[in-house]
């Protein structure tokens, strides 16, 4: 009897679960924190993004959907050090800038600019979710290139460059055009210049995607800069050459015209895509601002938009990019709950973890439930692979912490939990000599906020975010633990102190500050999850 009723529990369950009426709404961002330049391809029901990631390691994520709305990480572009390598002494926000994914016969593209490391380069890979391939490097100027395949199946690249002459006006740029012999790995025939914008005074003309829709060229590129002017504009042209014509409602999409308190803000650098039953929707970057401070960096939204006639409308009759909008007419694909503790019972690290720069020693390993960093004499606020694995922080109000295992042997050994945005802005609660020690790293000047004796080997460390600020905890377990430091405002992480193209990261960092050591730094579980 009881098993019957169990039964009829399990059944009753499951009847419901399949039963819920799918959301008619959708929340923006759909893919929050840093994750910025989304670019989207379809092939058949399924949807694929991919955003930059600069000097972070693997580098360009790739996401998986089937309603535009719930994605999945499935892998990385690049995932072994020597296959694009991010060097020591990269810069904050250079590396791995605007990626475009395109698909064809069969094959998945993507193509990218690594700034500073070797210039523009496509991987292709019959998996989204790789491995992908070694690059091919195409020696071309400028950023943010991105692929065409004509009806005749040759491809075409275009980018951000002038290639005509001097500037005509400050900040002038454009996009230009070539054919690429996919066959060869080689750019071919001449190269033209499309566009310097869709104004005699546009600056920054960037981020360019070519398609051709109802029988004509569409070209859409961004401008403006990637901040408060970030804007939209597309191109019509009855010829793969050009000219290329302005269309007259440009910018199609910004926000610059909302004011400066306006929530979301930024709002640029998109990729168009038509579902398989005929909408079409828009993926771009925008960023969200708490009382005038923007604590996340660029992150991915979406938009509906129509065709009506040549013109492009972005969310027709709203005209703006919405923080909860209609949802798409898709198959509501929910994901499965995402897990709050990693506790590094896998062979390698989650997904989700990430390293600064090309690791070109093997200084972490993954065994026995535990996480174990080799202390190095690399430090965070130099630009170099130090011994920190972190994640993107995806909400404005989150708990994170972790349990450490540390003895340090003298007083320059170091492990604990930090927050982290660039090499002159983060914080640091570390275990070092006897004491617990929050660090507080702002416009590359470091400072101690508290100090306290602790002699324990084990310790457990969390930061809870609380409106504008941080607070710091330490303990000998989760249940017993007490605050260090006042608060601290998460402004130090915050575009508007920070600059930069990146966003904020937490993780777990272990250091020798300089010095060689042969000691370890051992993590036994991760949590993260929103307040």
């Amino acid at each position: 009897m009881k098993r019957f009723s169990l039964i009829l529990l399990l059944l009753s369950l499951y009847i419901g679960i399949g039963a819920q009426t799918p959301p008619e709404t959708f929340s923006n961002p759909v893919i929050p924190g840093f994750h910025p330049d989304p670019t989207i391809c379809r092939v058949d029901d399924d949807y694929y993004l991919v955003n930059s990631s600069f000097e972070w390691f693997p580098g360009l994520p790739v996401y998986h959907s089937r309603d535009l709305v719930n994605w999945k990480l499935i892998g990385y572009g690049i995932t072994r050090p020597d296959q694009v390598e991010l060097p020591s002494g990269l810069g904050d926000s250079r590396g791995l800038y605007a990626p475009a994914i395109r698909y064809h016969d069969g094959l998945f593209y993507i193509i990218n600019t690594c700034v500073n490391c070797n210039g523009n380069f496509y991987i292709t890979s019959r998996d989204p979710a790789g491995p992908w391939s070694d690059p091919v490097w195409l020696n071309t100027p400028g950023i943010d290139p991105s692929l065409f395949w004509d009806d005749d199946g040759r491809c075409y690249y275009t980018g951000h460059a002038n290639i005509s002459g001097p500037p005509q006006w400050p900040e002038q740029n454009g996009v230009w055009m070539q054919e690429l012999d996919i066959n060869e790995g080689k750019m071919t025939g001449k190269r033209v210049q499309l566009t310097f914008g869709h104004a005699s005074n546009a600056r920054w003309t960037e981020g360019p995607h070519l398609y051709k829709i109802n029988g004509k060229y569409l070209l859409l590129v961004a401008e403006g800069g990637t901040g408060f002017h970030h804007a939209v504009t597309i191109f019509h042209s009855d010829s793969l050459w050009g000219p290329y014509i302005p269309d007259h409602s440009n910018p199609v999409l910004t926000h610059r015209h909302l004011g400066n308190d306006y929530p979301i803000h930024s709002v640029g650098h998109a990729d168009i895509v038509q579902t398989q039953n005929g909408q079409w929707w828009a993926v771009m970057l925008a960023k969200r601002k708490i009382d005038s401070l923007t604590y996340l960096g660029r992150e991915t939204f979406l938009t509906p938009l129509e065709f009506q006639g040549n013109t492009t409308l972005f969310n027709p009759g709203i005209g703006k990019v919405l923080a909860v909008d209609r949802r798409p007419d898709l198959p509501w694909t929910p994901l499965p709950p995402i897990e709050t503790r990693d506790d590094f019972n896998t062979e390698k690290l989650s997904l989700e973890w990430n390293l600064l720069r090309s690791p070109k020693d093997k200084w972490h390993s993954v065994e026995n439930g535990k996480l174990t960093l080799n202390l190095r004499p690399e430090v965070l606020d130099s630009l170099v692979n130090p011994s920190f694995i972190a994640r993107r922080i995806e909400h404005h109000n989150f708990t994170a912490g972790t349990s450490l295992k540390f003895t340090p042997k003298s007083g320059n050994e170091k492990a604990g939990l930090v927050l982290y945005r660039a090499s002159e802005y983060h914080y640091q609660l570390l275990k070092e000599d006897n004491y617990i020690v929050l660090y507080k790293t702002f416009q590359g000047i470091c400072s101690v906020i508290d100090r306290i004796p602790y002699q324990n080997p084990e310790v457990v460390f969390k930061v809870e975010s609380a409106g504008h600020f941080l607070k710091f905890w330490y303990g000998k377990t989760a249940e017993n633990l007490e605050r260090i430091g006042p608060e601290q405002p998460f402004s130090v992480l915050a575009d508007e102190y920070t600059g930069g193209f990146t966003g904020p990261f937490i993780g777990m960092y272990a250091t020798s500050s300089g010095k060689i050591s042969s000691g370890k730094a051992y993590f036994d579980w991760f949590d993260y999850s929103e307040n």
